[in-house]
């Protein structure tokens, strides 16, 4: 007897599955951005002073967590019919490539900054990497393409194609 063939059909995610992963994931964020506000604002009452500079950042890093948060908080919201049957999950918030990859990536970034601020004001300057990638991501799939691709001649139909051909003839 001959051992049984795996199947070559990739593994997909059930609706229910994205929904349990999307609210873990959410949680997960919405206590990294909490957790690292608090620990950075602790910190700054015990051992520094709030300047303009400092304050001004830390609501800078307030606006793109609430802003991160609640873009992937709709992006992951679920439909649901009258009889409580689960419609739509909501995209994939874990998914690969996706959108919500660079927003989460934005939020590791921001607590990344502002614990890091703890130790100098200059670590507040790695917030450049967002822009920069930014423009790295739409040069790679956007601009470049657009501008060094190849000048695109107009289809000729075969039959004045041949006609061309003939008269090209005609002069040599």
């Amino acid at each position: 007897m001959a051992p049984p063939t795996k199947s070559s059909k990739v593994a997909t995610k059930g609706a229910k599955q994205i929904v349990e992963e999307n609210a873990a994931t959410l949680n997960f964020y919405r206590n990294m951005a909490l957790g690292a506000t608090g620990v950075y604002l602790a910190v700054m009452m015990v051992l520094f002073e709030f300047t303009t500079l400092t304050i001004s950042l830390t609501i800078f890093s307030a606006i793109i967590y609430v802003a991160s948060y609640q873009l992937m908080a709709y992006m992951a919201k679920t439909k649901y019919s009258e009889t409580n049957q689960l419609i739509d999950s909501g995209v994939d918030l874990n998914m690969k490539g996706g959108i919500a990859e660079h927003v989460i990536d934005l939020i590791i970034l921001t607590s990344g900054c502002q614990l890091l601020s703890l130790i100098s004001n200059y670590f507040w300057l790695l917030w450049l990497l967002a822009p920069i990638r930014a423009f790295y991501l739409a040069w790679i799939n956007f601009l470049g393409p657009w501008f060094f691709s190849a000048p695109q001649e107009p289809e000729i139909d075969e039959k004045k194609q041949r006609k061309l051909e003939r008269k090209m003839a005609k002069r040599h």
